[in-house]
């Protein structure tokens, strides 16, 4: 259906109704009580015509989203890939001791829950496309609440970033109070903690393939980077799985 508009916002309509109009009344010999509704009636139709081929707001919206879905789901695929070459390289080194083998339990952990991150990703993209997929102010409460028990857990670095994740949250449960979308500002935490992750990963394979593995103090240095890699994971599968 046809929605009416504004003819002073196409003045197309409005060019091809005056035209219609002095065809009628000079060429035509049209009387007025019939020209001038009929003009009336193309610039009135043209005008609707020609807003019903713009792309109105909500189909704007989608494209966005479906844009930023697609970009979350390559940074994802990204991840998991290195992810794969850092397990297997885990796997290689860190086989001699009890405290090696520790510590590639936990990096495996990590690798494997970055691996299964496109599939989550994928999942969460049928979702937020879905006409009816508006995160309520509860669920997104029910995420900040789960953020910040990770919080009260970490220090240094990840503590300072969970605490950037809570204060994101914090800003989408007013706009969500406030009738707003927040579907895209959750994509953006979700890929802001995928490239962050990417960067403890590279961290961790960089110092896995330097470090002294027969030294107790690089090896702590090794598990304090792999238990991080692990904590931001598990934020993502907050935003991810909610």
């Amino acid at each position: 259906m046809i929605k009416l508009a504004n003819p002073i916002f196409y003045p197309l309509s409005v060019l091809v109704g005056g035209v219609v109009l002095v065809v009628g009344v000079r060429f035509a010999r049209v009387p007025n009580v019939v020209i001038l509704p009929t003009a009336a009636l193309v610039v009135t139709v043209g005008a609707a015509f020609l807003k019903s081929k713009e792309p109105n707001e909500k189909k704007l919206a989608k494209q966005e989203l479906q844009k930023e879905v697609k970009m979350l789901y390559n940074a994802a695929k990204n991840l998991a890939d290195k992810s794969i070459n850092l397990r297997q390289e885990a796997k290689h080194l860190l086989t001699d001791d009890s405290l090696q083998i520790e510590l590639l339990a936990i990096v495996e952990e990590a690798c494997d829950r970055a691996t299964e991150l496109p599939q989550k990703i994928d999942q969460l993209s049928r979702r937020v496309q879905g006409d009816n997929s508006l995160l309520s102010p509860t669920e997104l409460q029910q995420q900040l609440l789960e953020v910040q028990k990770k919080l009260g857990a970490s220090s240094g670095v990840a503590r300072q970033h969970f605490e950037q994740l809570a204060n994101s949250l914090k800003r989408n449960i007013e706009l969500a109070k406030a009738g707003e979308d927040t579907r895209q500002a959750q994509l953006v935490n979700i890929y802001t903690l995928i490239q962050e992750t990417g960067g403890i990963l590279q961290s961790l394979q960089n110092k896995l393939r330097t470090s002294d593995l027969s030294k107790f103090e690089e090896i702590n240095e090794l598990r304090t980077l792999s238990t991080e890699l692990n904590s931001y994971q598990e934020n993502m599968e907050i935003l991810v799985v909610q």
